[in-house]
């Protein structure tokens, strides 16, 4: 049983330490730079600003007499600031670190321009420090409305087409509703229709069809964000098929099995392998079956539910842990119906949730018309990040699938890796969700079975590097996405032609086959489609071993159990940025995921923090840790949390949590340090152990699923002899602060490794020395 192998264990819960710190005061107005002529500054800003106002006046529709106004910035300025700075307009957008769009009556651009008309006079004004930082003004035109998808393809040539409008987010929900109803008015009233409609807070998207004058006037529409053509859905095509021999009937799994739900194209639920797991299958499409017309719901079903297909066949053995839901949100040809995806989502995770409890959804769903250019989270991403919060649910999607350069051919073999970072290959929607699990795709195989003499038939990857079709990060505010990867399959490219080539080949990887009457009972896929539901499983299981657990608590394992396979180190040779960018925290090591060993242990909490507070927690690290010489040794701090998000914010998160591990001799001084620090800044500025460390603090904490991992081989006297600390912030952004509850709920997740080929037995029990260190502390405290 050398390395603890065969000694599993429940994971270890950790307590926190006291006290919590004190609430920090306020931070004040930020300071900004005055310009070198104040008075000349007035005098531009109040002419630009009368430019502005007359070009709004080009402007259609709107519910109230209101002019839209965009404010370019010099300085990082928060929207709040902004408004009270021009007279208490309402932001309604900020498009980046320098740009917010406004709402403003007549009375108060007027009042405004008249206090830029003193500034420009050599008059003091209030909130002339802010005045300084702004830069221009100007309006929001039809070619800022341009979606991504129509801005490159145009409209359509059909007398009438479809097109997706999203109107600006107000903050009061009366004056939304006001909003709302106005638009949908006045675009029937010049003979559009109205096919569809997503209604969430900040959230307002129609699915229209039209004529072309119309769609040219929305364009020009006052209270229009954005126009873009509907989704066009890159649903991983099947690439390679593989016909194996039907294996013996699995056993149904135990009533209290957790629950996977798959949403696809549908479930062939009288599959063999399939059926004693199924729990239900509902379609969510109007007028159509739960029945899987297309196949790809199905594939992606047989690993959801058992993970390895593969290995199940090898082994002959079928035995399912999990209980299979599916609800059906694509048709035939594995697209969407006119209606919002995201209604249809919707009813399908209420439905199981209400019905089952499920807690874990597989989407293996990416559209090709909404890649993430930075910026603002938009789409169907915003509607499962809402979701997930509310209903405390975890979604896992993919990355989406690469499948050429709009700009030209690829060349698969010569440009691989890079053009996997390029911008041609960022996520697709859903992906950048922050609070769903992103999953890019690892190549398992790269040998050519059908043809293996062959030399002209050659693998774009080779084992253990990214698939060539797998996109890239990050999302919002740089927060690393993908979060993890897992295996997806590899492309086999004709080298006489230069073109992937499809067919049996071996390179993909094995599922179940919605043609299993026709006895074709597994098939072969390739897609970041068939990496994503492997995650879901490994989710699901977490759950099922911690049943009371949030999903956070199932986030934070999965990542703090995630490492990059040598394999990527070695083809990104050193280029850090874009390897975190294709491969995130890593591929899952399962080892000792569910359960822990005498040499790998884990240590959770599940805990809720106020704004602008610390967490302390001290980490048991037995002597039996570091004794031993050289030998490697991992520490893997992990946490996560779902925070509130607004679309309208480039922040797009609400709330802020993050961590630091710190080296000190007693908690009391870590408390002081962390005392002192009196605003984010500070705080930030307190150091963390950065030796042997895999991300730093600025890197990992723009996400809501953050780890680093240090590791030690031979550490110096004054790493075995500190204690160490982890300590967990929160400090909102002050736009967050009505949309977030007092207390934010996150996990925590310590991992603590020893690997070395040879041990004492006595170095290998460190599962047992953990534990009866934490026994300790429970006594102590009781006593004390």
């Amino acid at each position: 049983m050398a390395n603890g192998e065969g000694r599993e264990h429940p994971h270890l819960r950790i307590g926190r330490e006291l006290p919590v710190t004190e609430r920090r005061p306020p931070i004040g107005f930020p300071r900004t730079k005055a310009p070198g002529d104040p008075r000349e500054h007035g005098a531009m800003l109040r002419d630009r600003l009368r430019t502005a106002r007359e070009a709004t006046a080009t402007d259609v529709g709107g519910y109230d007499e209101r002019r839209l106004i965009k404010i370019r910035l010099a300085d990082k300025v928060s929207p709040e600031d902004v408004a009270r700075a021009a007279g208490n307009i309402e932001i309604v957008s900020q498009e980046d670190g320098r740009l917010v769009l406004a709402f403003a009556t007549e009375a108060q651009l007027e009042a405004f321009e008249a206090r830029l008309a003193d500034l420009a006079a050599g008059e003091h004004v209030t909130y002339q420090n802010l005045l300084h930082a702004f830069r221009d003004f100007a309006n929001w035109t039809p070619d800022d409305r341009l979606g991504w998808a129509l801005r490159r393809e145009g409209f359509p040539l059909d007398e009438t087409f479809l097109i997706d409008v999203e109107l600006w987010p107000l903050g009061r929900v009366h004056d939304m509703t006001n909003l709302r109803q106005a638009f949908e008015q006045w675009f029937q009233e010049r003979g559009g229709v109205v096919i569809d409609a997503v209604r969430q807070p900040y959230l307002t998207i129609y699915r229209t069809r039209c004529a072309r004058p119309l769609a040219e006037e929305v364009l020009c529409h006052r209270d229009v964000r954005t126009v873009d053509l509907p989704p066009r859905v890159g649903l991983e095509r099947a690439q390679l098929y593989a016909d194996v021999q039907q294996t013996g009937e699995p056993p149904v799994p135990p009533n209290d099995a957790p629950g996977i739900v798959v949403l696809d194209s549908g479930l062939a639920t009288g599959h063999p392998v399939l059926a004693p797991a199924v729990g239900d299958s509902q379609a969510f499409l109007p007028g159509r079956s739960a029945a899987d017309e297309h196949g790809h719901g199905t594939s992606v079903a047989g690993i959801a539910l058992y993970d390895d297909v593969a290995a199940c066949v090898r082994d002959r053995r079928f035995v399912p842990e999990l209980r299979l839901f599916s609800g059906r949100v694509l048709d035939e040809f594995n697209q969407g119906d006119p209606e919002f995806i995201e209604n249809q989502i919707e009813r399908a995770v209420r439905y199981f949730v209400e019905q089952y409890g499920c807690r874990v959804f597989n989407l293996s769903y990416g559209d090709t018309n909404k890649p993430y250019r930075g910026r603002h989270v938009a789409g169907l991403a915003v509607t499962l990040d809402n979701l997930s919060r509310e209903l405390d649910v975890l979604f896992v999607v993919p990355t989406g699938n690469f499948e050429g350069d709009q700009n030209g051919p690829v060349d698969w073999h010569a440009e691989y890796p890079g053009y996997l970072t390029g911008t041609s290959a960022t996520l697709l929607d859903p992906a950048p969700a922050l609070n769903a699990l992103t999953i890019g795709s690892l190549a398992r195989h790269e040998r050519n079975e059908r043809w293996p003499d062959d030399p002209a038939y050659r693998p774009v990857a080779r084992a253990n590097q990214p698939s060539p079709f797998t996109r890239h990060g990050p999302s919002a505010n740089g927060t690393i996405k993908p979060d993890l990867v897992d295996y997806g399959g590899n492309m086999m490219v004709d080298a006489r032609a230069g073109v992937p080539i499809a067919g049996r080949q071996g390179s993909g990887e094995l599922s179940v086959s919605r043609e299993f009457a026709a006895g074709r009972a597994f098939t072969e896929e390739s897609g970041t489609s068939f990496a994503a539901p492997r995650i879901a499983n490994a989710a699901a299981r977490v759950l099922g071993e911690l049943p009371n657990a949030g999903v956070d608590l199932c986030r934070a394992l999965l990542i703090a159990h995630a490492r990059v396979p040598d394999a990527c180190k070695d083809l990104f040779a050193g280029d850090k940025d874009a390897m975190r960018n294709v491969t995130g925290y890593g591929l899952v090591d399962r080892s000792a995921l569910y359960r822990s060993l005498e040499d790998r242990v884990t240590l959770w909490a599940e805990e809720s923090i106020g704004n602008r507070l610390h967490h302390f927690y001290e980490i048991p690290i037995p002597d039996e840790y570091w004794a031993g010489g050289r030998k490697e040794r991992e520490l893997t701090i992990a946490i996560a949390y779902r925070p509130p998000v607004r679309t309208t914010r480039i922040d797009y998160r609400a709330a802020a949590i993050s961590f630091k591990l710190v080296q000190a001799d007693t908690l009391d001084e870590v408390t002081q340090w962390f005392n002192a620090a009196v605003d984010r800044d500070a705080v930030e500025s307190i150091p963390e152990r950065a030796g042997g460390r895999r991300f730093s603090e600025t890197v990992r904490s723009r996400g809501t699923a953050q780890a680093s991992t240090w590791t030690f081989t031979s550490p110096r006297r004054e790493v075995r002899e500190s204690a160490w600390f982890v300590v967990v912030t929160r400090n909102d952004p002050p736009w967050g602060t009505n949309l977030c509850s007092d207390r934010e709920p996150y996990s925590l997740v310590v991992s603590l490794i020893v690997r070395s080929a040879q041990q004492p037995l006595l170095e290998t029990l460190l599962y047992t020395r953990i534990a009866a260190r934490l026994r300790e502390r429970v006594r102590l405290r009781e006593r004390g």
